[in-house]
């Protein structure tokens, strides 16, 4: 197993039969009857009253009985199957793996429970779970700021079979090493979305302040201004996005004042290390980091330097990598400061596709809707469009793969009426019968996909679905 990659792994327990066969997932299901493919109530790693309401009030809003069967199926996946609280250093403790995969993401698990945060003002069980994955979250970030997956025992030393022998400075309690300038922002956003959303100001003490001071001093450092500074990472790989070029330190860039990162959101390296979506997203995050640091602490020093570093992204962002063709820009993807631009979408969060979705830009802002047509059209190498559906994916699954998470962002940045239901069409045609999300699927061929348990893609899934029933009802009658 030492041997296998992730991405091994991840092809090894992909296929149609094996949804059926993992933890949780029933067995006895017929396509009429569409019996629950959640676990047994006494499986569940985590219930929740409000959770269980929401899906009963939102089934009755649906028409479709295999859309409103896929609802329940998807929208508690997480709660259901990826939870484990406890308590770490005398506070409440969430961990919360991917599904398949032993180990936490920060950007998983933030995005993994975000579809909840409605209902946590009203629910003691969930401001519980997300009071222990702020205070969880912390913790990671003061271990290690460039780490991307953490384990479960903040001192364990195994880390993932494929990154036992990677060439970085590996700490206990990592998981895998890969910097991604969007991982940090994943908790910045939860932790705001959950303030926001209760008004509750308990897990936001002195060990959540030094993570996100932490978190710009990462942010200043990977500007590179003053050199490469300490982050480096290879890997002995057959497949080149796994691994960083340079010694560790990736590709060239000049430091115009944005931010340097090694990976994309989905693991994959970054050809030019200027990435745009995650810059995007990083201005966002760091006003939302602003706005907390004066309201919780009042610690109006700390925010006016959040507020900088956003100001100096944006403008950054502004002068290297907006793109123009025919009299027309838009966004790139990477660019390298040195005047290179590359254009192209993955379907992972962030994404060009996704700038709305962050709160980076208003869904009919005119440079958006330019990427946007771009980057759902051949203009996009990872464009996919085939007998079953058409939609983004990325290098991590390789040519023909299409995402369905593509699919779900696509929805939930549009307001054509036509385009959702076109949406919702592909994600109900193309689970393969498992009454879930995949990570994958081929172009042709749903049946053919990867990571049955993928916990992210079903919570968005659910979150997609939520939305519509409050804010577009008629598109689910």
């Amino acid at each position: 197993m030492d041997t296998l990659s992730r991405r091994d792994l991840l092809k090894l327990i992909g296929g149609g039969a094996a949804a059926l066969a993992l933890p949780g997932f029933a067995t006895a299901a017929t396509a009429q009857a569409r019996p629950s493919h959640r676990p047994p109530p006494g499986r569940r790693k985590f219930t929740s009253p409000a959770v269980e309401a929401e899906i009963a009030r939102i089934q009755a809003r649906i028409g479709d009985p295999e859309l409103a069967w896929l609802f329940g199926n998807c929208y508690p996946n997480t709660l259901d199957t990826t939870v484990q609280t406890g308590t770490l250093r005398g506070k409440p403790d969430t961990f919360i793996v991917t599904g398949d995969i032993d180990a936490m993401w920060l950007r998983d698990s933030s995005a993994q429970v975000w579809p909840y945060l409605p209902l946590a003002a009203k629910d003691a069980a969930l401001r519980r779970l997300y009071r222990g994955l702020i205070h969880r979250h912390a913790a990671c970030i003061t271990i290690d700021p460039y780490a991307n997956a953490f384990l479960p025992d903040p001192r364990g030393k195994t880390t993932l079979s494929w990154a036992q022998h990677d060439l970085t400075d590996m700490k206990p309690g990592v998981a895998e090493r890969k910097w991604e300038i969007d991982s940090l922002c994943w908790t910045i956003r939860i932790a705001h979305g959950y303030w926001k959303a209760t008004g509750d100001r308990v897990p936001f003490d002195d060990d959540w302040r030094a993570a996100m001071h932490a978190v710009l001093a990462t942010f200043r450092t990977q500007q590179r201004k003053d050199g490469k500074g300490p982050y480096h990472f290879q890997r002995g790989s057959a497949v080149p996005t796994d691994t960083v070029p340079l010694d560790g330190y990736g590709n060239p860039a000049l430091p115009v004042g944005l931010i340097c990162s090694m990976f994309r959101p989905s693991d994959d390296a970054c050809i030019y290390p200027l990435f745009v979506p995650a810059n995007a997203y990083a201005v966002v995050s760091l006003r939302q980091l602003a706005g907390m640091s004066r309201a919780l602490h009042g610690d109006a020093a700390f925010a006016a330097d959040c507020e900088a570093l956003a100001a100096e992204v944006q403008a950054a962002l502004e002068n290297y990598a907006v793109m123009t063709e025919a009299g027309q820009d838009f966004w790139a993807y990477e660019v390298d400061g040195y005047g290179n631009q590359l254009f192209m979408d993955d379907a992972n969060v962030p994404s060009l596709l996704s700038l709305p979705y962050l709160g980076f830009c208003a869904r009919d802002d005119a440079r958006y809707r330019r990427t946007r047509a771009r980057a759902w059209g051949e203009r996009n190498p990872y464009f996919f469009r085939g007998k079953a559906a058409e939609g983004i994916g990325g290098p991590h699954e390789g040519l023909r793969m299409i995402w369905p998470m593509s699919l779900m962002v696509r929805a939930l940045t549009s307001d054509d009426a036509g385009e959702i239901r076109q949406c919702l069409h592909w994600l109900k045609t193309t689970h393969a019968g498992t009454g879930f999300m995949h990570e994958a699927f081929d172009q042709d061929d749903p049946a053919k996909f990867t990571r049955p348990w993928f916990a992210w893609a079903n919570s968005l899934f659910g979150e997609l679905i939520a939305g519509l029933a409050d804010h577009h009802p008629e598109l689910l009658r």
